[in-house]
């Protein structure tokens, strides 16, 4: 990374254009239209949990694409719930557990909770990394509300796609999505803020390029829970699927950043994707960088841990979880 001009992520939000689409048409729709759009939006995170466990699932099988951790176990301190492709995760210290990111709208999340002797009700912090329905799924206006009196941890840019100032776009910008709405109580933040839960410290780094106000957040030096920013592949992490990304090559760009900040400060935390397992090696989870994961095509080299359909949970008991520890990631050789 010698020689590299590096940019703290506000500039690269800028250079990527962020601020005309933040100043984009300000005219206002209709009333009638607006309340139509309401009730669209709170139906959202049912119907796009139900559209991915359909269709997604033939879109991507066979492709070693997506690669969850089932429900269970890493450490002491980290459990998570295996949702389809995606993974909820749980951080807990001295007694008090908060919640990263809050996957699809899921009708076993509850049950799932419960393998891992967990409890909705003593939930009341939630990290978001960002918007997607896979990760706030079960915060969304039209979910069961199991969290409903959670407070919820968002960036400040991310949140202009809740306030309906930004869209999200997909597929190579080909989609809009519709707005994300959630009532959770919201506190908003900012690239590089500190900030405690309890006694648990918490870091928000924004890393944006797959949404445009992503976070990531390092938890006590020592975990650092990367939702759409990684993608691990046999042989090592990429940045996340080029389809789904607002600006690849920003993505690619803030993944840089994130891995100089990590080696400025001499630290190796167990880096946690949502999707694709986790890993305790910084070179591994870093290795390819500056390439992205194409989703268009079957991965190379073949990962013989990878599921053919990782919409399939067939493999994911309570047995399971109450007996084997997760694997981290490793490079296949």
């Amino acid at each position: 990374m010698e020689g590299m001009t590096i940019f703290n992520a506000e500039q690269l939000l800028k250079s990527a254009g962020f601020t005309d689409i933040q100043t984009a048409a300000t005219q206002k729709p209709p009333l009638a239209l607006l309340e139509n759009q309401e009730r669209e939006n709170q139906e959202m995170s049912k119907k796009a949990s139900k559209f991915q466990e359909k269709y997604m699932a033939m879109i991507y099988r066979g492709k070693e694409i997506f690669k969850p951790l089932n429900t269970g176990v890493i450490d002491e301190h980290v459990k998570c719930v295996r949702e389809f492709v995606a993974n909820i995760f749980f951080y807990t210290k001295n007694g008090q557990t908060i919640m990263i990111d809050a996957g699809y709208n899921y009708e076993r999340l509850k049950e799932k909770m419960e393998w891992l002797d967990l409890d909705p009700e003593n939930i009341k912090d939630i990290l978001v990394t960002h918007q997607d329905t896979d990760h706030v799924g079960a915060i969304e206006a039209d979910s069961n509300q199991l969290f409903k009196n959670a407070t919820i941890y968002i960036g400040e840019i991310e949140n202009k796609y809740l306030t309906g100032e930004v869209r999200r776009k997909v597929i190579f910008h080909l989609f809009k999505l519709p707005q994300v709405t959630i009532n959770n109580k919201k506190i908003l933040l900012k690239d590089g803020q500190g900030f405690t839960i309890g006694n648990i410290k918490v870091e928000a780094f924004l890393v944006p390029g797959h949404t445009w106000g992503h976070m990531v957040y390092l938890i006590d030096d020592t975990y650092l829970f990367t939702g759409d920013t990684i993608w691990f592949g046999a042989d090592g992490g990429y940045s996340f699927i080029n389809a789904l990304a607002e600006d690849i090559a920003l993505e690619k760009r803030s993944l840089a950043i994130l891995e100089k900040k990590l080696r400025e400060r001499h630290l190796n935390p167990i880096i946690i994707t949502g999707h694709t397992g986790y890993s305790d090696d910084i070179n591994f989870s870093f290795a390819h960088r500056d390439e992205v994961c194409n989703s268009m095509k079957k991965q190379k080299p073949h990962d013989p841990d990878a599921p053919y359909d990782g919409y399939d949970e067939s493999d994911d008991t309570e047995e399971k979880t109450r007996t084997i520890r997760l694997k981290r990631a490793n490079r296949v050789k």
